[in-house]
């Protein structure tokens, strides 16, 4: 039986991320010690959650409290005049009109009671209406990059040596600027003492700024003797279960802001004696195209050597 202490977490884009075939994140890590939902930090709870679920929990909420209010009018008969005697529709309904403040003129309170009920649920409404529309707003208005991650990380010869390369595009119409890269790799090692512990390795990249970011741009990290994945192949990594991780960050001038993603590549997903195809044309009238379809389409090294031989 799983630990209920212990919480999936999901290595997931922070503001929106794509892959090249719109596959959501898949890699998973845990903790314990920590709730899933705490309720000490419910404004972190309400942004965070899908869509789905903060609309079923906007809803559920909203029902909750007009159930609530029409069983405190159930509780003193009477109170709210021209409803039907024992009918607890009627009350559910004038609460909606209440919190809502509607208010159509039907149903009203009739006693003292009722009327201090309807009063705390008119402030309770209003300030369930501020704070979802709020975060109706915040979630709406959350800035999105849009960057498209390749499905797979390849390593193919470059100039000689054997490279990493990533591939990412920019999905958006506008171009983004300052645009801003690490890479960085979780990989197992042992201390002096023989301490065994899991490290994240920055990877140094050829490239890892841009001013402006209007199409696609491929990573690469050059795999020497200086660098961490020095000595790794495809089966050697998946042994050590390395993880590859890959931060962005550029200006969005459209949204006046800056934009983040975030990807990662398993072991599985980091092919070796493979190459990226390309998706850089040029259309009969000059112009430069970028064919983000094809941003995770590989192809073999030898069939790339082959054809340049051609």
């Amino acid at each position: 039986m799983t630990d209920p202490h212990t919480r999936q977490l999901r290595v997931n884009n922070l503001t929106g991320r794509e892959r090249g075939n719109s596959q959501g994140g898949r890699g998973q890590m845990a903790k314990r010690g920590v709730s899933r939902f705490d309720l000490r930090d419910p404004y972190y709870l309400a942004i965070g959650m899908r869509a789905r679920w903060f609309a079923f929990t906007a809803l559920s909420l909203y029902l909750a409290i007009n159930a609530l209010f029409a069983i405190l009018y159930s509780l003193v008969p009477g109170c709210i005049a021209n409803t039907r005697h024992d009918s607890f529709s009627d009350l559910f309904f004038f609460s909606i009109e209440t919190l809502a403040t509607v208010g159509y003129g039907n149903m009203a309170p009739a006693t003292l009671y009722g009327h201090v009920v309807s009063s705390i649920e008119v402030v309770v409404g209003m300030a369930f209406t501020a704070i979802i529309t709020g975060l109706i707003f915040v979630r709406f208005s959350k800035p999105k990059s849009k960057i498209r991650f390749a499905d797979n990380a390849v390593v193919t010869g470059y100039n000689g040596t054997p490279t990493l390369m990533l591939r990412i595009g920019n999905a958006r119409m506008g171009l983004l600027t300052s645009a801003a890269v690490e890479v960085s790799c979780l990989l197992p090692e042992k201390s002096h003492e023989g301490q065994s512990l899991r490290r994240i390795h920055e990877l140094k990249l050829v490239r890892h700024r841009l001013p402006a970011f209007p199409l696609t741009w491929t990573l690469m990290h050059v795999i020497d003797a200086h660098s961490p994945l020095y000595g790794y192949d495809a089966a050697s990594l998946q042994q050590v279960g390395a993880r590859l991780f890959v931060t962005f960050e550029a200006r969005d001038h459209a949204l006046a802001t800056t934009v983040y993603d975030v990807n990662d590549y398993r072991p599985e997903e980091i092919l070796f004696g493979m190459r990226y195809q390309d998706s850089i044309s040029t259309d009969e009238h000059g112009t430069t195209v970028a064919d983000l379809d094809k941003l995770s389409a590989i192809e073999p090294e030898t069939v790339a050597g082959q054809r340049g031989a051609g």
